[in-house]
C-alpha cells in the first residue's frame, strides 16, 4: 500500500496520491488518465477524481498498480474494484489488471474462448483473479510474447495445467515453457489464433492474432494517447531497430481492428482507419531510419 509519507510533491492536494515507489509504468494513466498525469519521472494526482466515474477509475488504477504505488484515504470501494478484474474489453477478451513490477508493470490479457481459455503475458498471480478466471473455466494457454512481459506465467501454467507458448529466442525467461515455437514465419496455433513473429523489440518477440480482429503487440508497437496514433519507439527496442521496421511493415499485411499492448494505450479503430494508420506509421518509421543513416 501507498505511502502518504512519500507522496511525491506533484500531487494535486487531497484524497488520492501516488507515492515514491512509483515506476512510472502508465498503467494508472491508461486506466484513468484524466486522474493521474506524468512528470517523466513518476505518476502523480494531477487532478483529484471528483465524480463517481472518476473514482472508479482510480479505484481500478489503484488495484492494477504493480509497485502499490497509489494511496487513498477513502479505502470504500477498492475491494469491490478488484473483483471488476478482469474488465471486458469486448469479443471475449479482457484486461487482467494487476500488474506485475516483474514485467515493469506490463499489460497482460484473457481470452474466453470455446477451445480453451489463453492467458496473453502474465499478470501478478493473485488468487482472487485466480477465482475470476476458474469461474469461466480456467486456462488452457499462456501466450507469451517475448521475455520482458512473462511475469507469473509459470505460476499459472502449474495452477491450471496451462500450455506456455514462446518463441525459442526468448526461452530462457521460461525454459520448461509446454510448446516453443521456431523460426520467422507465423504459425497457427490453434483455430483463430496465429503467432507472428516481430523480432525488433527482443530478437524473438511475437504478435499473436485473435479472430483477425484483435492483435496482441507485446512490446512491438501501441497507441499513443499524446499524439492520436499508433508508435513504436527506437528508444525501448533492445534488439535491433532495423529488425523492428521490418516487422511493422509485415503487419500492414493483416486485417485487424484492436491494438492491445503490452506497454502503451490499447485502442480500438475500424479496419480502415487502423490500415491507415498502419501506414502511416510504417512511413514515419522508416523516413526516420533513413535520416539517421550516417
Amino acid at each position: 500500500m501507498a505511502d502518504r509519507n512519500r507522496k511525491i510533491a506533484e500531487n494535486a492536494a487531497g484524497e488520492w496520491f501516488v507515492d515514491s515507489s512509483c515506476i512510472n509504468c502508465d498503467t494508472c494513466r491508461q486506466l484513468a488518465p484524466g486522474t493521474f498525469g506524468d512528470t517523466g519521472e513518476f505518476s502523480f494526482v494531477a487532478v483529484q477524481p471528483g465524480s463517481d466515474d472518476e473514482v472508479a477509475a482510480a479505484r481500478r488504477a489503484l488495484v492494477a498498480c504493480p509497485t502499490g504505488s497509489i494511496g487513498t484515504s477513502d479505502k470504500s470501494g477498492v475491494a469491490a474494484a478488484a473483483d471488476e478484474f478482469p474488465l471486458a474489453l469486448g469479443n471475449g477478451v479482457f484486461y487482467c489488471g494487476f500488474n506485475s513490477p516483474k514485467s515493469y508493470g506490463g499489460n497482460s490479457y484473457f481470452v474466453e474462448h470455446p477451445g480453451g481459455n489463453w492467458l496473453v503475458d502474465s499478470p501478478r498471480f493473485v488468487e482472487r483473479l485466480v477465482r475470476r478466471f476458474e469461474e469461466r473455466g480456467g486456462v488452457r494457454y499462456v501466450f507469451l510474447t517475448h521475455r520482458d512481459d512473462v511475469a507469473d506465467a509459470g505460476q499459472y501454467a502449474r495452477r491450471f495445467g496451462a500450455e506456455r507458448i514462446i518463441h525459442r529466442l526468448e526461452l530462457a525467461s521460461q525454459p520448461d515453457a509446454e510448446r516453443v515455437i521456431d523460426g520467422f514465419e507465423p504459425v497457427e496455433l490453434a483455430p483463430e489464433f496465429l503467432a507472428i513473429p516481430t523480432p525488433g523489440h527482443t530478437r524473438g518477440h511475437m504478435a499473436l492474432l485473435y479472430r483477425d480482429l484483435v492483435l496482441f503487440t507485446g512490446d512491438h508497437m501501441w497507441w499513443s494517447r499524446a499524439r492520436g496514433r499508433l508508435s513504436a519507439s527506437r528508444s525501448v527496442c533492445w534488439y535491433s531497430w532495423p529488425e523492428q521496421l521490418k516487422s511493422l511493415r509485415l503487419l500492414r499485411g493483416f486485417s485487424f481492428e484492436w491494438v492491445l499492448p503490452g506497454h502503451g494505450q490499447r485502442v480500438q479503430l475500424s479496419r480502415e482507419e487502423m490500415s491507415r494508420q498502419m501506414e502511416s506509421l510504417g512511413g514515419r518509421r522508416l523516413h526516420l531510419a533513413a535520416s539517421r543513416r550516417p
